[in-house]
């Protein structure tokens, strides 16, 4: 199994004279820990889950790349790109941008959105969730495009939502064929459907039903014809629940239990992210153990 870090609370940046220079320690203690991936979520507020609008949040692909900048190893992952945020042409641009940049080191997190309050609240179009499915297909078919061949397939794409004359992409990707797409959500009806027909990687929430979403992956993937071992399952965790509440030991029992499932990577997040001592424990005491799940 591997480990990821979700960076999704920023509360610290106001409380620190160097933001920037906090980041980056984050980022390279991650690494440094043995920490496969780095995720950043993507909203233009913070999410009311998280403390709501009124606490800080950065945007996701600056943040990203600043990341790109100060590690050398990890993989780089949006958690997740609403399909509203942006035109498919330019989010498979931002994402060739990081992969190219970072050395190969992009993924794309992409999926249908959430949070109308934010989307209105900075006059960003926040379609009915049935239009935004549809375009998070068309949105998979655009970059699957754009990172077709040596400078994309420069074919018209004419799709309901999205009309695209020539989808070119120079310079193209490091990764081939594409950075990986990871389609988040667990949907049973239409995400986990998309994730069989176009994804590299799934991404769930460990709740009680999580063994049945698998399996309604898998039939989706006999249905699509897709081998349902192509796809990473991964899954979003909290590690703890703050100072004092960190237990190692069951941390790598609730690991084990995920792997059983077929869980691959959890991503998980450390509230708050800031202190650094939690990383290192993590990377001495957790991903050791979980490399032979």
């Amino acid at each position: 199994m591997k480990i990821g870090l979700i960076i999704n609370n920023f509360d610290w940046v106001g409380d620190s004279s160097d933001p920037g220079a906090m980041l980056a320690g984050i980022a390279r203690t991650a690494e440094g820990a043995g920490f496969d991936l780095i995720g950043v979520s993507d909203h233009v507020w913070q999410h009311p889950f998280m403390g709501g609008p009124e606490a800080g949040e950065l945007e996701c692909y600056g943040t990203l790349a600043f990341l790109a900048a100060n590690t050398s190893r990890v993989k780089l992952m949006s958690v997740v790109s609403g399909v509203h945020f942006r035109h498919p042409g330019m989010l498979a641009k931002t994402v060739t941008t990081l992969d190219v940049l970072s050395g190969g080191r992009a993924w794309l997190g992409v999926g249908a959105g959430h949070y109308e309050e934010e989307a209105h609240g900075l006059g960003i179009p926040f379609p009915p969730l049935k239009e935004r499915f549809e375009m998070l297909e068309e949105t998979v078919q655009i970059c699957q495009r754009m990172w077709s061949g040596e400078q994309g397939d420069e074919r018209t794409f004419e799709g309901r939502h999205y009309r695209l004359e020539r989808p070119l992409n120079l310079p193209q990707s490091l990764v081939r064929p594409h950075p990986p797409i990871m389609i988040a959500g667990g949907g049973e009806k239409k995400t986990l459907r998309l994730v069989a027909r176009y994804a590299d990687a799934c991404n769930l929430y460990p709740t009680p039903d999580l063994a049945r979403k698998l399996d309604v992956l898998c039939r989706h993937c006999e249905e699509e014809g897709r081998d349902y071992n192509e796809i990473e399952k991964t899954c979003m965790f909290r590690f703890g629940s703050g100072e004092g509440a960190f237990n190692p030991d069951e941390l790598i029992e609730q690991l084990r239990s995920f792997a059983g499932l077929g869980i691959q990577t959890v991503i998980g997040f450390i509230p708050p992210v800031g202190p650094v001592a939690r990383l290192e424990e993590i990377g001495r005491q957790v991903i050791p153990a979980a490399v032979d799940f």
